[in-house]
């Protein structure tokens, strides 16, 4: 056939030849519009399925009723130390959640709605003073979720939490901005920062690296602060990995240790000054050097370090190591964190004011142990949606609870979705299997 039309197109004249050749042009024209408009209708489409999805999940959230706690306390802003500042003398309640995996499109609809669900009732039921998000609020990703849109999955969940009317905060992760995302890292962190109810998230100083990077006080009624709570950007991709396809993530960075070190020097002082006044020789044992508590996303090559050197020795603990509670559920090298190498848990052990560090990311952990004297903590996650087959396992789903007594002590529990305590009559959970993935 192809050599019986070359043949018929070198019998052609002049003149009929110039008609087959626009002919052929418009008919070429023709095909490319029609798939244009193809893909134009199917992603139209798709995005006003999104909104009105989008909507309806908002919609829901903005339904749930708002925490009642009777001694519930309000922060001030400490516009000299740049930290928002809780102020009692009674324990302070931190509830951490992790990797909500918010999808915000037409193929992640029903999981955000459960997701939402298991925020309000966990929240509900703690009555935490505080909520600390450590990372991936958002999914953005498309063959999952079927958006690119972070923003509107971040604004859904923050529908959530003002219904809730909650003080929170969140440490940024990978998944909150991908490179293919429709908004910036940078957007997503103004977002955040601008006046939403609730948010007390500040970018943090412009000099250092990342957004988020931030301290909350909790102070007695006589001026000491008892506790600290460090949130740290802990980036996303790094080595030419864009997409993270090859779990290439990156670490916390000099200036960042360097503005943790300068904190804990201005609280300590702060604290000083206060015992000063004072003069009880048991608070200034106690609070001479203030005590904190740091949260991320993706966890410190320590935490790695001491789950290798734990599991070399037997899984039995080590000189270095002790194992607390939890599982290890993650598979091949178990914990995923930063490829380099940082100064921050060496600057911890040589500030003795961080007793705690607390992660995400790896939404099969849910482990804590101690490591040279400091608690490294993985909370549960929530996620139904960026591990396949996850919204079918309940074993990993949850929430950490940290309460912060006014003697300076401490204590955090793994507390599991799935328990009688997280109940409304109002919605019914999902069946799962309370088993592991691997």
């Amino acid at each position: 056939m192809r050599k019986q039309k070359r043949a018929a197109i070198r019998e052609m004249g002049y003149d009929e030849y110039e008609h087959y050749l626009k002919t052929r042009r418009r008919r070429r024209w023709i095909k490319f519009a029609a798939v244009v408009g193809a893909l134009v209708f199917i992603f139209g489409t798709f995005a006003v399925v999104n909104v009105f999805g989008n909507r309806a999940n908002t919609k829901m959230a903005e339904s749930i009723a708002a925490v009642t706690k009777q001694d519930a306390l309000e922060p001030v802003w400490d516009a000299e130390a740049s930290h928002w500042v809780f102020t009692t003398d009674r324990e302070f309640k931190v509830l951490q959640l992790t990797d909500i995996h918010i999808g915000g499109g037409f193929m992640s609809f029903k999981k955000d709605y459960m997701a939402l669900n298991a925020v309000a009732l966990m929240i509900t039921a703690e009555r935490p003073d505080l909520v600390i998000v450590t990372g991936d609020i958002a999914y953005p990703v498309p063959f999952q979720s079927g958006s690119f849109n972070n923003l509107a999955a971040t604004k859904v969940f923050a529908s959530l939490m003002q219904s809730l009317g909650v003080y929170w905060t969140v440490a940024l992760g990978n998944h909150d901005a991908e490179a293919y995302s429709y908004y910036t890292r940078d957007k997503i962190a103004e977002y955040y920062a601008s006046g939403l109810d609730y948010c007390l998230f500040t970018r943090g100083p412009a000099d250092i690296a990342g957004e988020g990077n931030q301290v909350i006080e909790v102070r007695n009624s006589q001026g000491l602060i008892t506790r600290s709570f460090f949130v740290f950007d802990s980036h996303s991709y790094t080595d030419g990995d864009i997409l993270g396809v090859q779990w290439k993530y990156d670490n916390i960075k000099q200036s960042q240790v360097d503005w943790y070190s300068a904190e804990v020097g201005k609280m300590n002082a702060k604290n000083a000054a206060v015992l000063g006044t004072l003069n009880d020789a048991d608070l200034t044992a106690k609070f001479s050097t203030v005590k904190s508590l740091a949260f991320f996303h993706i966890p410190l090559v320590e935490m790695l370090d001491a789950w290798q050197e734990y599991k070399n020795n037997g899984s039995q603990d080590t000189a270095d190591v002790k194992f607390i509670y939890g599982v290890a559920g993650e598979s091949k090298k178990t914990v995923f964190c930063g490829i380099g190498e940082d100064e921050l848990f060496e600057t911890i052990l040589e500030l003795e004011s961080t007793q705690g560090l607390f992660f995400g990311h790896d939404h099969l952990n849910n482990f804590s142990l101690e490591y040279k004297g400091i608690r490294m903590t993985y909370s549960p996650s929530i996620d139904y949606l960026a591990y396949f087959g996850i919204q079918k396992l309940g074993s990993q789903r949850g929430c950490t609870v940290i309460t912060s007594s006014p003697n300076g002590s401490w204590s955090c529990k793994a507390e599991n979705y799935y328990q009688d305590k997280y109940w409304s009559p109002d919605y019914e959970k999902e069946k799962v299997e309370m088993q592991w993935a691997n």
